[in-house]
């Protein structure tokens, strides 16, 4: 197969060979590829939402927070409900369902 003389005339263009070489020092240069770059990209937004993520629990936190310290009703009946804790004059049974054959 013969060039044309269309792309033997580009190829011998300066220019040309100047701009093709920064395009693959752009897309292979180690540091700042654009391969890296979009993985950058790809890891910022990551980061991004995992933010937003954090920013809304804290936020849920922070509201349970002010619910349980706000009365001491609160405080006894979270401590009843999460840690499955009772108070000294009280005994707990746990009830465990067996399975039918």
């Amino acid at each position: 197969m013969k060039f044309s003389f269309k792309y033997k005339k580009l190829l011998r263009n300066k220019y040309f060979l100047t701009g093709l070489v920064f395009v693959l020092l752009l897309l292979f240069n180690e540091r700042n590829s654009l391969f890296d770059q979009m993985e950058y990209k790809r890891n910022l937004k990551e980061a991004k939402e995992k933010h937003l993520y954090y920013q809304s629990e804290i936020k849920k936190v922070k509201k349970e927070k002010e619910e349980l310290f706000g009365n001491p009703k609160n405080l006894e009946k979270f401590a009843r409900e999460k840690y499955l804790m009772k108070a000294d004059n009280e005994d707990v049974f746990v009830m465990i369902e067996e399975e039918k054959k």
